[in-house]
């Protein structure tokens, strides 16, 4: 791993002139941690090169000098790849068990399955979920008031279609999405921390992450909502890296053969079309068309895209960077992704439109209104959709696993899925103390527990040393937890928070590379900080591995299923 792995890139202003000394200010910080300006050419501040992966463990295990180092390049994709094998055995493994329709799937995966057969939710008779476990598709026909938008349960839908109304049919797109969220994360740590292995780590911790393996194995919509989040996350990352490399190349370069900042390039260069912006607001509309909160990740990715740029221009030489920022790119990043989004929300309703028989699908017909001009089916949907918004504000009835966002990073509250026991000897429970099975989304403790170190470590680098890789994380974490203090009152999930878990992963990952040490730390700093990193690793690996049981519903002697309730709050 290359010492680039830990290093922090900062949005500097322009190179000072040899010789000059900082200002007062910035020696100051410096005893807070500041890094100051760093003394690379532009250009490499722009875009930090990925560094050359090392082919010694390669030769460690016999391959020659180039058979070694092209392994090592294929690290890049084959490391990922790897990790996401991984998780996808985990999560595929014994898919259709519980063979059962557990929690919120009584909801979800009979949604689904109307909007195969009419393209609009259905009503089911009150013993349906008992005849489907038992190979019937009692769907009914009368139009089902529902409340989130189609786009999740059609992706549930897509398994359904492929393996039928089974445990397994409605898990299986979900538990897909979830491998390949651990694959994007990989990727997306890679491009963020400029290092493969990191990626991987990061990569890994999501796959061993119990939240995210419990929703990952069932048919809610909110590991859905998670997997379109993180793709935006990329694509906006991908489209930074191409914004800041399109500048880069329009730099004058010195005799020194180092880029030079200039004012020209930074303020009247044009960024050109930008087709990962425009795969970003896509995958936000896909992600607002599956449960609304996706709307404010909109707002905050929005603002976060529009704040690279200014830091891109003021790398590159612009003197008033926001300005320009405003005049030349705020109003593309808008068009790319809230049109487009808003475009995506209204497609993924083309069931509900290309039929006549969902609910409030007529409401607008016959009806005066100062809207009039605006077609039917859409006023329709406005009227579908601010009664949704009541029901939702106003939702605050009790529930026994209902948690406050408080508790949420320390998971004290988690959401029984599942759960059944039988006393010794009745139906073959062999166990003295009695058998139980559960499935219980909680995540794993350690990687949670680490996690709020890892935000705390976050905010300092995005303060004090001036870390945009940090921004990014809190932005991304900040978007998805902070607006459901806004309704504490309501009945909420913990398992809501499954949204936040590949950004504290990416937490996690950055805590890390700083365990690992600084460019230029003696080889012995550095062999520590590998053992300190591996332990967490492998403690955190360890933690699920033992509360893998309760995850997936194994049978466990009621002792041992006490002795995982850690907290009282867990039962």
């Amino acid at each position: 791993m290359s010492s680039q792995s830990s290093q922090t890139v900062t949005e500097a202003p322009p190179e000072r002139e040899p010789g000059r000394r900082p200002p007062a200010w910035e020696q100051r910080l410096r005893r807070f941690g500041y890094a100051g300006r760093r003394g690379s050419g532009v250009r490499e501040r722009l875009v930090p090169p990925y560094p050359e992966p090392g082919a010694r463990l390669w030769q460690y295990f016999g391959f020659a000098p180039l058979a070694a180092a092209r392994l090592a390049r294929l690290t890049a994709w084959g490391g990922p790849l790897l990790v996401a094998a991984f998780a996808g055995a985990l999560r595929f493994a014994d898919l259709g068990s519980p063979n059962a329709v557990i929690f919120d799937e009584t909801y979800y995966a009979k949604d689904a399955w109307s909007l195969l057969e009419h393209g609009y939710e259905t009503d089911w008779p009150e013993d349906a979920n008992e005849r489907i476990i038992g190979g019937e598709t009692p769907v009914g026909s009368a139009a089902s008031y529902v409340v989130h938008p189609p786009a999740g349960k059609w992706v549930i839908a897509l398994g359904e279609w492929m393996f039928g109304l089974t445990p397994f049919g409605w898990r299986f797109m979900v538990a897909l999405l979830g491998t390949l969220s651990v694959l994007m994360l990989c990727r997306i740590g890679r491009r963020l921390f400029r290092s493969t292995v990191l990626g991987c780590v990061a990569g890994l911790l999501l796959a061993v992450d119990g939240l995210h393996f419990v929703m990952s194995r069932t048919a809610l919509l909110d590991l859905v909502l998670m997997f379109w989040l993180l793709a935006a996350f990329g694509c906006l990352l991908i489209d930074r890296d191409r914004a800041r490399a399109r500048l880069a190349a329009a730099l004058p370069v010195g005799a020194d053969g180092l880029a030079r900042s200039s004012r020209d390039v930074g303020e009247r260069l044009g960024l050109g079309v930008r087709p990962w912006r425009l795969a970003a607001g896509v995958c936000l509309g896909l992600a607002c068309a599956t449960k609304w909160n996706g709307l404010y990740v909109l707002a905050a990715f929005g603002l976060l895209t529009v704040l690279w740029d200014a830091a891109a221009r003021r790398t590159a030489g612009a003197r008033q960077a926001y300005a320009v920022t405003l005049r030349r790119d705020a109003g593309p990043a808008f068009l790319s992704l809230v049109p487009v989004a808003l475009a995506v929300y209204l497609a993924s309703w083309a069931g509900w439109f290309a039929t006549s028989g969902g609910y409030y699908r007529d409401w607008a017909e016959g009806r005066d209104s100062s809207f009039s001009w605006v077609p039917g089916p859409l006023r329709s949907l406005w009227h579908y959709t601010t009664e949704v918004y009541g029901f939702h504000v106003d939702l605050t009835s009790q529930h026994d696993y209902e948690s406050n966002p408080w508790s949420w990073l320390v998971a004290t509250r988690p959401v029984t899925y599942f759960y059944e026991s039988r006393d010794a000897g009745e139906d073959g429970c062999g166990y003295s103390s009695g058998c139980a099975r559960e499935v219980l989304a909680l995540g794993t403790p350690l990687l949670w527990w680490a996690a709020c170190f890892a935000l705390a470590y976050a905010l300092y680098r995005w303060m004090f040393r001036r870390d945009w890789r940090a921004g990014a994380v809190l932005c991304a974490v900040a978007a998805g937890y902070l607006p459901w203090f806004l309704y504490q009152e309501r009945t909420i999930f913990y398992f809501y928070a499954v949204v936040l878990v590949p950004f504290l992963c990416l937490a996690v990952t950055l805590m890390i590379g700083a365990v690992l040490g600084p460019p230029g730390c003696s080889e012995r700093r550095r062999v520590a900080g590998i053992v300190a990193a591996g332990v967490l690793v492998l403690l955190i690996v360890w933690n699920f591995i033992y509360f893998h049981p309760i995850y997936t519903g194994t049978e466990l002697p009621v002792d041992g299923w006490r002795a995982r309730m850690w907290l009282d709050t867990w039962v």
